[in-house]
């Protein structure tokens, strides 16, 4: 059996070598990636050809990629490499790999071409000022075979082992039985459409409701699907911790049922919580970890995908066995598992490693052209969550605490760069001093500020790679993001300047001191192109209604396929009450707290128990906490808290038992609201005292005529959909097993209204 490696891949596995080093950073984004590209093509003669595909095979392996450039005239090849800084500080292990890449594309160009010599060039242009430096290398075809024989030589017996893991990976998914037996209720169904999609090379969006196990029923039939579909890759991304736990457990339950199984499971985590020394810069002469890297990571992979055991042939690479791994080996956990990402068959993480502009697992399978398929849960946050990916704000304090920073004050080039940002802000400002106001463009002065001041910022961390300064560089990546969004800048968002500092605190409007944003209202013209590159895809939720929302706002293509799976709960197991004689909304809020108090007070006493109670806000929860305590001191209750560690947020679970009782106070769109298992007697009950509709405010007013503009459907699309999406995400803990019962309140009176009952799922019958 053949094995496929694209060049990249090849001498990112043979030729890297000495320190993890991070300093000679930023690369430029993969926009100015291909305009410097393009730059570089315009420049050379007309027989020039750009973008050469290129293959050629040695043994088993078959090497594939692309030549950025062949100059037949000059018989030179070109390797095009794009760059912010100076030069002269690139690390030589980079260098070291540019020439390994590039002449092997020698190579492969000599044997396509016939010839007996080339000249490989390495063409380094800068993003900035569109200068190249050219470094040329004569070489004959004999001594540019050796070196891609060579390269091969190295990958090879991984190649061959590769081979062999695919082959048993794929018998065994031939093979692989349901791990339990029968599938629960409207399990199967969503496992059907799964699998049939996955055939098919298609999208699914999956409305399936809460405790069904939609977890493996996704998991499973994608896999099935696997070998016969030639899938290369599973993601399975989240959005919360909870959805990537659920995931691995489930891979887990999978490995148990089938011992034999060789899955190579991979979960990633954020920098944050993988790094070992985070008082340390990501560099040899800083970090231990990061010193001979490469040297060390051939012997901390293998050890790694190595079997645990014969009955365990595939470990599953959860974040604490890579650290293990990786300290064993004296290496970086975090950059170790991103390194694994090549060689996992299933892959677990949060939604940004592959939907981010950047996303490393996008990334990575467009380089090596991998067959992927895509699993996103609980889809409905990929809205929001979207919406902050390609958002891009500046905030007065971080440019404050730029300007006063050690590196401010003792370098007066980057000092002077950052005045100019802040006397454009102020600028700004001034020409726009109402509270909010938004803008058709970017404003080009505050732009070309802080495209001079990155530059300038990018030179100045380059020479000076030793002198860490968390205020200047929190400030320099705000600055690059919001430059990249608005290079992105379309109808998809929007422009605007918040004085919020003014009407926070009170105080006089101070030119300077707003917020500045480039605001994402639709993410689907990002996220598109990213669902479009995968064989196929399944984003499934319990709340995925109305499915139009979805589709139009997460880019889904036109062809995709809509399921809505039955519920199997049966209507007696939700007694579900809504509460006429309330009104939650902002100008009834005081007069809400009275009733409120009362009816849950007289639910508890009719059934003692465990409740939720979710209000729109922290201030609405404590006013209603506070009366409740007072008037019914003896029902056990406690509140959720702003800003939570995730130690408190377990022990407020915690006292959800099967033994105790007592009522929660919660924000609906909080950490309770969803992703949360309280069955049986853990919770029987829930309060809704809002129909979480999002603020009305001039952001969100301006968002609705956006909205109203590009689909016709301003009010439920802004407020509507999202605050019912919300409600049924937190009535859906009470119901979570065939056997649990309970009761949800619905306190407001426009859950009567025909149009909210008709977002509420089919088998709640309201009273």
């Amino acid at each position: 059996m053949t094995y496929t490696v694209a060049v990249r891949e090849l001498c990112e596995f043979t030729a890297k070598q000495g320190d993890l080093d991070l300093r000679f950073t930023p690369a430029p984004t993969a926009l100015e990636g291909m305009a410097g590209h393009a730059v570089a093509a315009s420049r050379r003669g007309a027989d020039y050809r750009a973008e050469v595909a290129l293959s050629g095979s040695y043994q088993s392996l078959r090497v594939r990629g692309r030549a950025d450039g062949y100059d037949p005239a000059q018989q030179r090849i070109d390797e095009v490499k794009t760059f912010k800084g100076r030069l002269d500080r690139q690390p030589a292990s980079h260098r070291h790999l540019h020439w390994a890449q590039a002449k092997v594309y020698g190579w492969l160009l000599c044997e396509q071409e016939q010839l007996a010599h080339i000249d490989v060039a390495l063409v380094y242009l800068d993003v900035g000022t569109q200068q190249e430096t050219v470094f040329t290398e004569r070489c004959n075809a004999d001594d540019l075979r050796q070196h891609f024989e060579a390269q091969c030589q190295r990958f090879i017996a991984w190649a061959e082992q590769q081979v062999a893991h695919r082959a048993a990976r794929d018998a065994a998914l031939t093979t692989l039985a349901f791990p339990f037996g029968d599938f629960r209720a409207g399990q199967r169904p969503l496992a059907e459409a799964v699998y049939k999609t996955a055939v098919a090379g298609r999208c699914l969006l999956a409305q399936a409701p809460t405790g069904i196990g939609k977890t493996m029923g996704t998991l499973f039939p994608l896999l099935k699907a696997a070998p016969a579909q030639r899938i290369d890759k599973v993601f399975f991304l989240a959005a919360k911790t909870s959805g990537r736990q659920m995931a691995l457990d489930a891979l887990a339950r999978l490995s148990d049922s089938a011992p034999a199984l060789p899955l190579r499971v991979l979960e990633l985590v954020a920098r944050d919580k993988a790094c070992v020394h985070p008082d340390k810069a990501c560099h040899g002469e800083s970090c231990p970890l990061a010193r001979g890297f490469y040297d060390r990571l051939p012997a901390a992979r293998a050890a790694a995908v190595a079997p645990a055991s014969a009955g365990n042939p595939a470990p599953v690479l959860q974040q604490a066995r890579v650290r293990d791994v990786a300290l064993q080996h004296d290496v970086c956990p975090y950059y170790l598992s991103q390194e694994l990402a090549r060689w996992a068959d299933v892959v677990v993480g949060d939604y940004n490693y592959y939907f981010d502009l950047g996303g490393l697992l996008h990334g990575l399978a467009q380089a090596n052209q991998w067959r992927t398929a895509l699993l996103v849960d609980e889809a409905h946050n990929l809205v929001e969550r979207g919406r902050k990916m390609f958002t891009a704000e500046l905030h007065p304090a971080a440019l404050a605490q730029a300007r006063s920073s050690p590196t401010a004050v003792q370098h007066a080039p980057v000092k002077k760069a950052l005045d100019k940002v802040r006397r454009a802000w102020v600028a700004l400002d001034k020409a726009h001093p109402a509270p909010y106001t938004v803008l058709e463009t970017f404003p080009d002065k505050l732009l070309a500020a802080l495209q001079q001041c990155t530059t300038t910022l990018t030179e100045h961390f380059t020479d000076h790679p030793t002198e860490p300064d968390g205020a200047l560089q929190t400030f320099y990546f705000d600055a690059l993001h919001l430059q990249r969004m608005a290079d992105l800048l379309d109808a998809h968002s929007m422009v605007d300047i918040t004085q919020a500092s003014a009407a926070r605190h009170q105080r006089a409007f101070k030119p300077g001191d707003s917020v500045v944003c480039i605001r994402n209202v639709v993410p689907a013209p990002f996220l598109q192109p990213r669902l479009a590159a995968a064989h196929t895809s399944t984003l499934f939720s319990a709340t995925l209604q109305p499915a139009r929302y979805y589709a139009d706002l997460l880019g889904l293509p036109e062809d995709h396929v809509w399921v809505d799976v039955e519920s199997p709960f049966a209507a007696h197991q939700l007694q579900l009450q809504v509460a006429r004689h309330i009104s939650t909304r902002y100008p009834h809020r005081a007069a809400s707290l009275a009733p409120i108090a009362t009816l849950m007070a007289q639910q508890f006493r009719e059934r003692p128990g465990n409740y939720l109670a979710f209000f729109s806000s922290y201030d609405y929860l404590q006013q209603a906490a506070a009366l409740f305590a007072q008037q019914h001191p003896d029902v056990p209750h406690w509140c959720q808290s702003r800003r939570m560690l995730e130690g408190e947020q377990r022990d407020f679970l915690a006292r959800f038992t099967d033994s105790s009782q007592g009522i929660a106070f919660a924000v609906l769109g909080g950490a309770f609201a969803e992703g949360i298992d309280l069955p049986g007697k853990r919770l029987i009950g829930a309060f809704l005292a809002t129909l979480g509709l999002p603020q009305v405010n001039p952001v969100n007013e301006q968002i609705r005529e956006r909205m109203q503009a590009l689909f016709g459907a301003g009010y439920d699309y802004t407020y509507l959909y999202p605050g019912l999406q919300k409600v049924v995400q937190a009535a859906g803990r009470v119901i979570r097993t065939p056997t649990d019962e309970g009761v949800v309140h619905l306190m407001d009176d426009r859950f009567a209204q025909a149009q909210v009952r008709a977002l509420l799922p089919v088998w709640w019958q309201v009273d």
